[in-house]
């Protein structure tokens, strides 16, 4: 019988050499005041997350990264809008880099920034950390899904919110990274609307764990965390919606059951919205609405938005429109502005 001369990587065609996080740092610093804007803008959610900041967090932006200039266009926008509302809301932007994918398809900006399945990772990952460091230095802070276990290690020092997904929330490996991430994270429901997998994350995430990571100098390294002390639950819907009181009465038992901080973000799109991205402004409304009459316990919500409404499939780059999501169907610029701003109208006099 005849055996093959190796054992091990057959399915690997080839492995190609990545900069480090310190050389993509060194290469691409960031600014004083950026870093300003990410250490008050964390330290701002934990407040909101321990009820010394009554304002509702507000993560808001495209569903995913394609277009840079589209980018900081929407930011541009959503920095002034930001500024307005500040009494009532705490406004990131959701800057996502990598998409999760059912099946295939365009996994982000950092492996694909040219969307042309040419996979030129190392030019994504500097594409993303000039624009992280452009909006916190224009005083917007970024949230993002933590989806790549070594990806936090060159823009993570950048994002002031992250959250795990709906389909990693299970996984131990980002519960473990989780415990290490510098920023509040939050954690998803199931796909399925299941609760517990969330609850459990937040469990694992907020102990210490020790585990195999990358270094700043990309060396493989023997990591130990201090666990994240500020886990909250996402609520984003599953089989069918959890977004209303009831929904969040049951979710409320179940984390203080399990003795956590009673903490809720609101999703207010994917299952929530069942798809369909108009009706995320139905769901912000709702949940304003359990604020007003009492809820203490919603400490944020999640909307997905872009400069124009809906959302195109990717063919030729060079094809595509201006500010049209490539993932996600998404609130355009203008009913983004109108639902914010009632929300914090509506807010303004409650005393949470």
């Amino acid at each position: 019988m005849t055996f093959p001369n190796a054992f091990e990587n057959l399915n690997v065609l080839a492995q190609q050499a990545l900069l480090s996080p310190s050389a993509l740092h060194d290469a691409v610093p960031a600014s004083s005041r950026a870093m300003q804007t990410v250490s008050q803008a964390r330290a701002t959610v934990a407040n909101i997350l321990q009820g010394n900041d009554k304002r509702l967090l507000v993560v808001v932006g495209p569903c995913s990264i394609h277009d840079v200039v589209a980018a900081t266009d929407y930011a541009q926008k959503l920095k002034t809008l930001a500024d307005e509302l500040a009494g009532q809301l705490f406004v990131v932007m959701r800057v996502y880099f990598e998409k999760p994918r059912t099946t295939v398809g365009w996994k982000g900006l950092i492996n694909d920034p040219r969307m042309d399945d040419s996979f030129r990772i190392e030019e994504g990952l500097h594409i993303a950390r000039k624009l992280l460091i452009d909006l916190n230095d224009a005083g917007l802070p970024c949230g993002t899904e933590a989806l790549d276990p070594i990806t936090p290690q060159y823009l993570g020092d950048l994002i002031s919110w992250s959250a795990i997904g709906a389909r990693t929330t299970e996984s131990q490996t980002h519960r473990e990274m989780a415990s290490g991430l510098s920023s509040p994270v939050g954690f998803k429901n199931g796909t399925d609307g299941n609760l517990e997998v969330a609850v459990n994350a937040m469990l694992s995430a907020a102990q210490p764990h020790t585990f195999l990571g990358v270094n700043g100098d990309g060396q493989v390294a023997l990591t130990h965390t201090r666990g994240n002390a500020f886990g909250h639950l996402i609520l984003r819907g599953g089989a069918v919606p959890n977004y209303d009181s009831v929904a969040v009465a049951e979710a409320e038992v179940t984390l203080a059951a399990a003795k956590l901080p009673v903490n809720i973000v609101v999703d207010c799109s994917h299952a929530n919205s069942r798809k369909n991205h108009a009706l995320q402004s139905l769901v912000l409304k709702d949940v304003v609405g359990q604020i007003i009459d009492g809820n203490t316990s919603i400490k944020g919500v999640m909307l997905e938005s872009n400069l124009q409404e809906g959302n195109q499939k990717l063919g030729d780059p060079t094809q595509l429109k201006y500010g049209v999501s490539i993932t996600d169907a998404c609130l355009g610029w203008e009913a983004t502005a109108s639902s914010l701003r009632e929300a914090a109208q509506r807010l303004k006099n409650i005393n949470r």
